[in-house]
């Protein structure tokens, strides 16, 4: 086999310093961030000048630069949206918190009935010939990781709002100096976010490995099953998380969106519109604090199918403690790697001009992936023997390192693919979206018809990308190859959230200084941080769908090797019709997301009517909207709207496992697998397309841009129209089912030792 030249002493001491260094990065960053001061007086004028700015004497004097009144006013619109942000979130986790325990319940008894609640040693599921720790043991560590899984999903979401809601009046601030300004105060909050989430993730879960292995001792098989939970965990929350917050920012949206723009013809963010303050609240909690969570969700998940994979091929057969946290290691070298690839952006290049924001995001992907690339090659040669032997369905197959080196690789060069594939058709500086903006001319019908047309054509590349990464890595290196792919492709998900948290910073800036009645100058900086910051969200929504499909493929294998299936046979009928369920489910799932979304929208746009309607002086400006009412109106929609959606994914593999047993239920996970990418890559594009073209014929900054406007125009309001359609696509349905994908499996491999001995019930008759 060969010995390894990483000893495990430099195991132990890398993971956890490497996760230490980033949360001291996100902590540096952020107080960076906060040298922007929210209160009255000159900015910082009084500190030493810095090379980032932040008490430069002002390059160019505007109106209103040394105006208190706007200081005050934009720390006024902070405060009401963060205090929106935090109730909304604090109601959504009390919900969250009874499933949580309910579910813990359900995890204990069904694992421990295994054994019948037997506290005696078993043989080993693997190898009959050993004893294994009971399966009560396993029982209580599983449910043990659930519930750290589920807390830490919801600390990385909650951070992620906190910092969101912090920074978003300080770059609206900050865009009075200059664009470059602005960019460096949205992207230093991104990376806290970024930084935070990666380094906690991977934290916690070498601390849970570490203690659960007193207990395990030798039994390697048995610790990392129970470690699975960690990503059920995760994602269970994920879940909540994204369809909540996604049907609270769309309905808030939709409901803003149509009756200011379309009906009264005022521009977005317009103080006067009554839902504005819970449309800015929405990106906090649906684009930031659900998008922290699912990434989370992605990246325990993938680290578990490796370990358990791990756990039963030669490295955890003969206990090599470093080749067995491989899957750690490459994430650890992933926060070093981004750390350098973050200063690029803020620290070794300056941003001057509006034209550079969006290369200078497409450039943290390349050189993150273009650096990382090299990080692996590294850690492939020094914390993995020359060979060693993977555990393929009931099988060893014998696996070389470099083998292992291209698995990831082909992963992270994968997602950069689908990264760039999702901006050609996402952002308006390319032909598809500009081709959406012009068939505006003839109304909302043609629009939409270019838009659903573009969505689907979208989905040809990704799914390539995603088909060859799974071929060449499940060819190399079994399951646990798509396994260390996926965990390439989210190596670099410090950067990834940075840069998808950027957008609703920029977002939120920008309506803050609408709000604030700031010039319209700032109003067209934060306007072209915020144009990029969609793309880039798009961009993470393509990382996110992707690695949810490798990542899912992972766990279905270690499902079907753990259930003591050999092989899936589609012609058998049993697999054949959980097949045809499973694909059958995202559609379901998504006609949920969407008509709840439509429901919380109807009520919105009646709400903000009738304020139009019977408040006088509202449309002069004299008077104040009531944002309250429909603050309450979003909250109390999305929290009652995200049960539904949340049970049929949290049921169907338990239900299908119990009564149908465990042949079908791998028909059920691929068949959803399969759909889901499809529906969620065109769902996502679909509606970014919509969203830029309606930015494209507002910015006006080419001569066609400028014959199909301006705000107002017939063009315009048909781009709104399309814009308002593709909301909940983009934002709730599309972003949701790659959670859906991910969570069944996960799910059903947690509850695999109970499916394969107690279900069936139905065939058992």
């Amino acid at each position: 086999m060969g010995a390894v030249i990483l000893p495990d002493l430099g195991t132990e001491i890398l993971i956890p310093v490497c996760a230490v260094i980033g949360i001291a990065f996100a902590l540096f960053q952020w107080l960076l961030v906060s040298k922007v001061k929210l209160t009255a007086g000159r900015d910082s004028a009084t500190e030493a000048p810095g090379k980032n700015g932040y008490n430069d004497s002002l390059i160019e004097e505007e109106e209103g630069i040394n105006d208190h009144n706007v200081v005050l006013k934009c720390a006024e619109i902070q405060n009401a949206i963060s205090e929106g942000s935090t109730s909304f979130l604090f109601t959504m986790y009390k919900y969250v918190g009874i499933f949580m325990v309910a579910f813990a319940i359900l995890i204990f008894l069904f694992l421990g009935s295994v054994e019948g609640f037997s506290t005696s040693h078993q043989p080993c599921t693997y190898d009959e010939t050993k004893m294994c720790k009971p399966a009560l043991a396993t029982a209580l560590f599983s449910t043990i990781a659930f519930i750290l899984g589920g807390i830490t999903s919801v600390i990385s979401g909650f951070l992620g709002m906190k910092i969101a809601t912090y920074a978003n009046a300080r770059t609206t601030l900050e865009a009075r100096k200059g664009v470059g300004k602005a960019f460096i105060t949205a992207f230093r909050s991104g990376a806290v976010m970024g930084f935070l989430l990666a380094a906690n993730g991977l934290l916690v879960l070498y601390i849970t490995i570490n203690l659960f292995k007193i207990y395990y001792g030798d039994d390697w098989g048995g610790l990392f099953e129970a470690i699975t939970g960690y990503g059920l965990g995760g994602s269970s929350m994920a879940l909540f998380g994204r369809v909540g917050g996604g049907i609270y920012t769309k309905a808030a949206d939709v409901g803003a969106d149509l009756v200011g723009k379309v009906e009264r013809n005022i521009p977005e963010d317009d103080p006067r519109n009554p839902a504005v303050i819970a449309d800015n609240v929405g990106d906090n909690v649906g684009d930031i604090a659900g998008m922290g969570s699912d990434l989370f969700g992605s990246y325990a998940e993938a680290s578990c199918a490796a370990l358990v994979v791990a756990s039963i091929s030669s490295f955890g057969v003969n206990h090599e403690f470093t080749p067995m946290l491989f899957p750690l290691i490459i994430s650890s070298v992933g926060l070093l790697v981004c750390l350098l690839t973050t200063l690029f952006a803020t620290d070794f290049f300056e941003i001057k001009l509006v034209k550079e924001i969006e290369p200078a995001l497409k450039k943290q992907l390349v050189i993150s992936t273009a650096l990382m690339t090299v990080g692996i090659a590294i850690v492939s040669w020094i914390a993995l023997p020359a060979s060693f032997t993977i555990f393929n369905f009931g099988e060893q197959k014998d696996v070389k390192n470099w083998q292992l080196f291209l698995c990831v690789a082909v992963g992270l060069w994968a997602g950069l693919i689908i990264g760039f594939v999702t901006e050609y058709y996402t952002s308006n500086a390319y032909s598809p979206v500009q081709d959406v903006a012009d068939s505006c001319r003839t109304g909302a019908a043609t629009n939409v018809i270019f838009g659903l047309a573009l969505g689907y054509k979208s989905v040809i590349i990704p799914i390539f990308a995603i088909a060859i990464s799974i071929f060449v890595s499940f060819s190399f290196a079994a399951m646990y190859g798509v396994a260390v792919a996926a965990l390439g492709m989210l190596s670099t998900i410090a950067t990834g959230l940075a840069i998808d948290a950027y957008g609703p910073i920029s977002d939120n800036a920008g309506g803050i200084a609408e709000m604030a009645g700031m010039s319209h100058r700032i109003r067209e900086r934060t306007d072209a941080l915020d144009a990029a910051g969609n793309t880039t969200a798009a961009i993470g929504k393509g990382f996110a769908i992707g690695s949810a499909a490798l990542v899912s493929l992972a766990l279905f294998g270690a499902f079907v090797s753990r259930a003591g299936i050999t092989t899936v046979d589609v012609l058998t009928p049993k697999v054949f019709i959980g097949l045809l369920v499973g694909s059958m489910l995202p559609y379901w799932f998504s006609a949920m997301t969407m008509k709840s979304v439509g429901s919380a929208a109807l009520k919105m746009v009646e709400e903000v009517r009738r304020q139009f309607n019977t408040i006088p002086g509202l449309m002069e400006g004299t008077a104040k909207p009531d944002y309250a009412t429909c603050v309450t109106i979003s909250t109390d929609a999305s929290i009652k709207e995200m049960i539904p959606p949340g049970a049929l994914v949290m049921l169907t593999p338990l239900i299908v496992g119990i009564f149908f047993g465990v042949e079908t239920l791998s028909g059920v996970l691929a068949g959803s697998l399969v759909s889901g990418v499809q529906i969620a890559i065109s769902a996502s594009n679909t509606g970014g397309a919509w969203d830029n073209a309606k930015k494209y014929i507002e910015a006006g900054a080419s001569e066609h841009a400028r014959s199909l406007g301006p705000k107002g125009s017939d063009p315009h309001k048909a781009a709104v129209i399309g814009d308002t359609i593709g909301d909940p696509l983009k934002d709730t349905s599309g972003p949701s089912l790659n959670i859906l994908i991910k969570l069944m499996a996960v799910e059903s491999l947690v509850f695999a030792p109970f499916f394969a001995t107690h279900g069936g019930l139905l065939f058992k008759i």
